[in-house]
């Protein structure tokens, strides 16, 4: 039976870099492992008054439910103004909610940014983990993932190009397996 790693991606751009780097991670999957994005884009966003009153959206139950469904998650995010992009932590919220459902609780994560520029959403990354710690979802700490100069790492199909990102991705992914197994 094959694990399932969620991967959420903190951008809705169509041409979206991180999304192409999620599709990056699915072809790098090893085998017993089924990576797949669980969609944040069609989330109203969080209110406790759909909770308490009964009248969830059904993009939050659906949500919820995919998040529950994998055995870990790794995000992967671009950086808005030092911080997450509000569409990610909104996802975030609404899988902690209801509080004693929490549907991160546990599951082992990983922190995958990226930008254009040289700081490599190091902001984002941060503040990211500072969020996931609350939530209850040990982060892997090495080695740490920062991609700079990500709107160059493409070919014109958004393939990823061979060279010391992919491997960088590579050697991350298999320390992130590692680190799934120890929570597993």
């Amino acid at each position: 039976m094959n694990k399932i790693i969620g991967l959420l991606v903190g951008s809705l751009r169509k041409e979206s870099y991180s999304k192409k780097l999620a599709n990056a991670l699915i072809g790098m999957a090893p085998k017993d492992f089924e990576f797949r994005v669980i969609a944040i884009d069609n989330l109203p966003l969080y209110n406790q008054d759909f909770d308490d009153f009964g009248d969830v959206p059904e993009p939050y139950i659906t949500f919820r439910e995919a998040v529950a469904a994998v055995n870990g998650v790794i995000f992967v995010t671009p950086e808005y103004n030092r911080s997450v992009p509000g569409v990610l932590k909104n996802a975030l919220d609404v899988g902690s909610r209801p509080k004693n459902k929490n549907v991160w609780n546990g599951k082992p994560g990983a922190v995958f940014s990226n930008s254009p520029g040289n700081i490599s959403a190091f902001g984002a990354n941060h503040h990211l983990r500072q969020c996931l710690t609350y939530l209850n979802v040990p982060v892997m700490q090495q080695p740490e993932v920062y991609i700079a100069g990500v709107n160059q790492l493409f070919d014109e199909n958004g393939n990823l190009k061979a060279g010391t990102t992919k491997d960088h991705l590579q050697t991350a992914l298999i320390a992130y397996i590692g680190w799934f197994n120890k929570f597993a």
